[in-house]
């Protein structure tokens, strides 16, 4: 019986293990943490990400693009954002297209945003993500109506 116990603990230890585990999982991204908020709002506005994205709360030039992208980064999220979804966003953004309509961000099928993966370093990425993190706050879950 202790013997079936413990097998049973181990293959629970296991599958949990092999969830996060391979290329795709995000359970062992980081980013360098030397990410610089300022740096990377002058980054954001430099790369051109204002001419479409208005961030929550920060005072950047007015985007420009037609049509407008009704994509509005920072505020309020239910859940806390990673610094992989938000990299996975800025370097492959068709992967997880936001919940719009879709003749609103995408053409072809694909987001309207272009990849940035060849327009910009390590350190600016690095920096726009955390400006972006910093425009993010998670929201208080409603209180539990249930007594």
């Amino acid at each position: 019986m202790r013997d079936t116990s413990a097998l049973l603990v181990f293959a629970a230890l296991l599958s949990a293990v092999a969830c996060d585990s391979g290329r795709h999982s995000s359970a062992g991204f980081r980013l360098s943490p030397d990410g610089d908020v300022e740096r990377g709002k002058t980054a954001f506005v430099a790369l051109g990400c204002h001419t479409c994205h208005p961030v929550s709360g920060v005072e950047l030039p007015q985007p420009t693009v037609k049509p407008p992208v009704p994509v509005v980064l920072g505020g309020e999220v239910d859940t806390e954002m990673t610094d992989g979804y938000l990299v996975t966003s800025i370097i492959y953004p068709s992967y997880a297209l936001a919940h719009y309509p879709a003749e609103q961000i995408t053409s072809g099928g694909k987001s309207r945003m272009p990849c940035q993966a060849d327009r910009m370093t390590v350190q600016q990425l690095t920096d726009i993500v955390a400006f972006l993190q910093s425009r993010y706050t998670v929201r208080e879950p409603p209180p539990d109506t249930y007594h």
